[in-house]
């Protein structure tokens, strides 16, 4: 093993060789998920109109308190049609048009009706439970940031300023291959020495829900013809995402092949645990990754460097990782030499998130991770971390 490298400096070397794909015009519909790539504006005023923020009167501040007479009722969508005079009252619905003259609109219980009048026995102050035209934004100015994800909220925000299409980035064509002659697909019958599969199932759900368009290849046995073939047929994606064959054993191919195919690599090994032996490379614009075998190396690695890649590849201001802070529920001694990325349970305590370990913490061990929802990175030192440190985590 050469000299590893620490994860920040991974991480900045993979971001340092990414391009953005071009953007592209989507429709709004289709655009969850996606990052934008130019900032959306708002084409009207949000809202609209003066609206009422309750069911009730609309009125004019100054006739209250009294008794006013109820000279028209006001649905959303269908205004009055007519200003309110002074001494007079309307019924409004929830973001109904507050017409011409009102200057406040009064909660429906807020006052006694009797048929067509109302009594109002408190002041009423300008601007109560009005929305203003324009409240939450002005015709023009910016709704949505360039470089964020489409969340569900953002899609409202840009539904709600009348923008039908977004400049999006790319998605990018991303290959996923599994490598190992003792890999079988769930289903398949198991021959002594076989394992099923998992890896590439794993990678392909991961990026993709990081907004990648993803092809999974079949997995290759451990023979130089397969490892070429397979390699050479994924490096036209943007990214090829290997597993497997990327240590120094006599049946790791992945690397040297995909020298001489034109891979330039850029790093191999980073101080981490799980993950020590991953690679990164570059041939062209295609970006080139060799994960681990052991499939919670293959997770972590997918987390920290090929997931921040594609959603850089999109345009991401900041593609992450994003860590959120937590407190350590058990003691967990330290590394000296490289960076844990320890699995654990987090639950909501009086001091907020607490980070439990779970036990069966081997980098083969799947089953047991998928018992945790929390990715905790205990740096590299010396001594252990009390339980109640504080921590950085990702969610997973």
């Amino acid at each position: 093993m050469t000299s590893l490298i620490s994860v920040d400096d991974a991480r900045s070397r993979v971001l340092a060789h990414v391009t953005p794909l071009a953007p592209e015009t989507v429709s709004l519909s289709d655009a969850a998920g996606r990052v934008l790539a130019q900032s959306a504006n708002a084409l009207v005023d949000l809202p609209p109109f003066p609206s009422s923020a309750m069911d009730g009167f609309a009125l004019r501040a100054a006739d209250a308190p009294g008794t006013l007479p109820v000279v028209a009722r006001i649905a959303a969508g269908r205004p009055a049609g007519r200003v309110l005079a002074p001494g007079e009252a309307m019924g409004i619905a929830t973001g109904g048009v507050v017409p011409e003259g009102a200057d406040a609109v009064i909660p429906i219980e807020h006052v006694v009706e009797h048929d067509n009048t109302i009594d109002v026995g408190a002041a009423v102050a300008v601007g109560d439970n009005v929305r203003p035209r324009g409240g939450d934004i002005r015709a023009g100015e910016e709704a949505v940031a360039a470089g964020v994800v489409l969340t569900p909220a953002r899609i409202a925000a840009l539904a709600a300023c009348g923008v039908a299409h977004v400049r999006c980035g790319t998605r990018p064509r991303v290959v996923v291959l599994a490598t190992g002659t003792e890999l079988r697909s769930p289903g398949e019958a198991l021959a002594p020495g076989e394992i099923f599969e998992s890896n590439g199932i794993m990678l392909e759900a991961a990026l993709a829900a990081a907004g990648a368009v993803v092809e999974r290849v079949d997995a290759v046995a451990d023979d130089e013809a397969s490892h070429r073939a397979a390699i050479e047929r994924a490096l036209s994606a943007d990214v090829l995402v290997t597993s497997g064959g990327v240590s120094v054993g006599p049946h790791d191919l992945v690397r040297g092949i995909e020298r001489s195919l034109g891979v330039e690599e850029v790093f191999w090994g980073v101080a981490m645990r799980p993950g020590k032996p991953l690679s990164f490379g570059v041939r062209g614009s295609t970006l080139v990754f060799g994960l681990p075998g052991n499939p919670v190396s293959s997770l972590v690695g997918t987390l920290l460097f090929v997931r921040p890649a594609v959603l850089a590849l999109q345009g991401a201001g900041d593609p992450g990782p994003h860590y959120s802070p937590g407190l350590l529920a058990a003691p967990i001694r330290c590394n000296p030499a490289r960076d844990d990325f320890v699995r654990a349970r987090a639950t909501w305590g009086d001091d907020g998130v607490e980070l439990a370990p779970v036990v069966g913490q081997e980098s083969h061990m799947i089953v047991r991770s998928a018992a945790a929802d929390a990715l905790v990175c205990v740096p590299r030192g010396d001594g252990t971390l009390a339980a109640g440190s504080v921590v950085r985590y990702l969610p997973l």
